[in-house]
């Protein structure tokens, strides 16, 4: 049987332990809210978003405060309810909140030179797993139900493959899917042998341990995603928001290149153009996420 834990679990087998995720402090007056989600370890990005807040306030002039949410679903509710002015996040749950809240996209990450990445099915070099039809009645973990490298691009392998027919088929082909909560999780869960698979962005590895590393391999690459994407919501004043666009454009210089490990470790970042996402909306329509 298909067990789907609730998207506001972390995925205990994986080790990762539950950790009290810090919730949005008391608005000041010209107080700028950040969301983060957890793609890795939640207690390691607490710390990164106290180095890079207090580092954003001296430049943009108020102060700026940071929390993790539990998912990407709870950092466009924050969005839509007012505590949070800007959230850092996928693709998918970009357009998506681009649909549901008019949510405004910012800036977009690079990495090794483009604004685009792949999703990936990981799995252990000594599993024996060398194709996706090995995983049939095996039990995988992806990132998050909404996360387009960390779900539904690796889930479209399957499909592209002819062993599930879209989302809804997934239970019937895997032994137990799980949502972990971020790539780390899926990823730790797959590398200790808990699941035979992992689906999360093609740079998941890196958060694993060095000798886990070696460790594994992947088998499956999607099609190029546009990178992840930081946006803000309707009505956030202009002036504080182009404040922090040009202060985010400002961590391309080599002064300040070394703060980027504290945003998820991108290359940089560009201006974000909308149409560069057309291709996510697609898909999440032909899956029933968009009308």
């Amino acid at each position: 049987m298909a067990i789907h834990l609730n998207r506001r679990t972390m995925l205990t087998l994986a080790g990762a332990g539950a950790v009290s995720l810090a919730t949005p402090l008391v608005a000041q007056d010209a107080t700028l809210r950040l969301a983060f989600i957890p793609q890795e370890n939640p207690e390691k990005l607490l710390g990164d978003i106290e180095a890079i807040t207090g580092w954003l306030a001296g430049q943009i002039g108020v102060p700026v405060e940071g929390f993790v949410t539990i998912d990407h679903a709870a950092a466009v509710e924050a969005l839509r309810n007012g505590d949070a002015d800007i959230s850092f996040m996928g693709a998918l749950p970009f357009v998506l909140a681009e649909a549901e809240i008019g949510a405004v996209p910012l800036l977009s990450e690079v990495y090794r030179g483009a604004p685009s990445y792949a999703g990936r099915i990981f799995v252990r070099r000594d599993s024996g797993i060398r194709s996706l039809a090995d995983l049939r009645d095996k039990d995988i973990a992806f990132a998050d139900p909404i996360s387009e490298s960390g779900y539904l691009y690796p889930l479209a392998e399957f499909v592209k493959a002819g062993l599930i027919e879209g989302p809804d088929q997934a239970e019937a082909f895997f032994g137990r899917v799980f949502f972990a909560g971020g790539y780390q999780q899926a990823m730790q869960a797959m590398a200790e042998g808990l699941v035979a698979a992992a689906g999360a962005s093609q740079y998941a590895d890196l958060l694993l341990t060095p000798e886990q590393q070696g460790e594994v391999t992947w088998i499956a690459e999607s099609a190029p995603i546009p990178s992840h994407v930081v946006i803000a919501r309707p009505g956030l004043d202009s002036g504080l928001q182009e404040r922090f666009v040009d202060t985010m454009m400002r961590l391309n210089e080599p002064e300040n290149r070394h703060r980027l490990r504290y945003l998820y470790g991108p290359d940089g970042y560009v201006r974000a153009d909308s149409a560069a996402y057309d291709g996510v909306r697609d898909m999440a329509r032909r899956y029933g996420l968009l009308e």
